[in-house]
């Protein structure tokens, strides 16, 4: 009889539902029978407070960076909170209950800690013992993620490893998988076909620069830096949702080395083409540079997961933090004009790189159905 597998997470532009979706189509690649429920479990449970509580983050992590960074795996938080925690989860298990009703799932998996926090209370509450998966995606977990009955927690990195057990998790219950990115990144591409198609030259440079789904970050500042260099580059912009930053660069771009995209669905093939990846240190999207072996530089990290990212990455040799826009212009002119030192980084990428996390995530959450 075919298997039930719910997989949660939160907000539908984000890293954290990009790893749901990657863990999805592995689970169909390794056994086409399963059936397989997204869903957006902040939304399905609170549809109305969503998007103020999606404004509210946004609006701290630009405004007030540091209350973010005081609010992010702070222990004293984490325990002041935790009442409300559950108050709010026991308010949720009716919806949970019908969920659960209606799909009847035999493992669960959580690519953000909110729904696997709701779930574990809900196991507790109603004595199941359905097995639950915490799936990071980012380097380095928070104590947030925190539950004892959650079975297994899948990590990056034998840091992370180290933390939850510092955290008072079972190692025999920690998993080192990489973080779950969409398994066409181990795909070798056609480079040619698809820098035809986007009027690139290969024989030249290519720099890929990203925000995020919501093109976030200085990226008008960089590409105006990045026109002024005299080293032959090509530039691809992806500005995500942000549909002012989009139509910003396309009246203002001068240059036809810049190719100004919108949100889009092939990332894979244009770092498949890129040498360079521009971007804030998500975890997704620095696996999936790390997965293409394309160097990144960092900029605008975030205080909390993304800072926690980008030390990982930095400890590793695998990447560059940009000071200011001024400095990735530095970085790109000396990794180009140094060839050795370009490949040493891409060895130290292929060292910490997980290309098929995906799957690995997958044949974890089979062997338990």
């Amino acid at each position: 009889m075919a298997k039930n597998i719910l997989i949660a997470y939160i907000s539908e532009v984000s890293g954290h539902r990009s790893a749901a979706e990657a863990v999805s189509k592995a689970l169909k690649l390794l056994d086409p029978s399963c059936n397989v429920l997204g869903i957006n479990l902040f939304h399905y449970t609170n549809p109305h407070s969503e998007k103020v509580i999606n404004k509210l983050y946004n609006s701290i992590i630009k405004l007030m960076p540091r209350i973010w960074e005081y609010l992010y795996d702070n222990p004293k938080v984490v325990a002041r909170t935790r009442k409300a925690k559950d108050i709010i989860h026991k308010f949720n298990s009716k919806k949970i209950k019908k969920l659960f009703d209606k799909f009847q799932p035999d493992v669960i998996a959580c690519t953000q800690a909110f729904p696997c926090g709701m779930f574990a209370d809900y196991k507790k509450m109603y004595n199941l013992d359905v097995p639950l998966i915490g799936v990071m995606t980012d380097f380095l977990p928070h104590a947030y993620w925190v539950y004892d009955n959650i079975d297994y927690y899948t990590v990056a990195s034998d840091e992370a490893r180290r933390k939850f057990i510092a955290l008072g998790i079972s190692p025999e219950k920690i998993k080192l998988t990489g973080i779950p990115i969409d398994p066409i990144f181990s795909v070798q591409r056609n480079k040619g076909k698809i820098a035809s198609e986007l009027g690139i030259d290969l024989s030249l440079p290519v720099v890929l620069v990203m925000g995020g789904g919501q093109g976030l970050g200085p990226i008008k500042t960089i590409i105006r830096k990045l026109d002024k260099m005299d080293t032959g580059l090509q530039v691809i912009v992806v500005t995500g949702t942000n549909e002012k930053l989009y139509k910003s660069l396309r009246r203002k771009r001068r240059e036809k080395n810049i190719l100004v995209l919108r949100y889009v669905n092939n990332i894979f093939d244009l770092m498949s083409i890129s040498s360079v990846v521009i971007s804030k240190p998500g975890g997704l999207t620095m696996s999936e540079a790390l997965a293409k072996k394309i160097i990144p530089i960092i900029i605008s990290p975030i205080p909390g997961q993304e800072e926690n990212n980008t030390n990982f990455l930095l400890m590793n040799n695998a990447a560059f933090k940009a000071k200011g826009t001024a400095h990735i212009c530095s970085i790109i002119g000396d990794l180009f004009a140094n060839h050795e030192k370009y490949t040493q980084i891409q060895h130290n990428i292929e060292l910490i790189a997980r290309p098929n996390a995906a799957l690995d995530v997958a044949r974890l959450i089979l062997k338990n159905v």
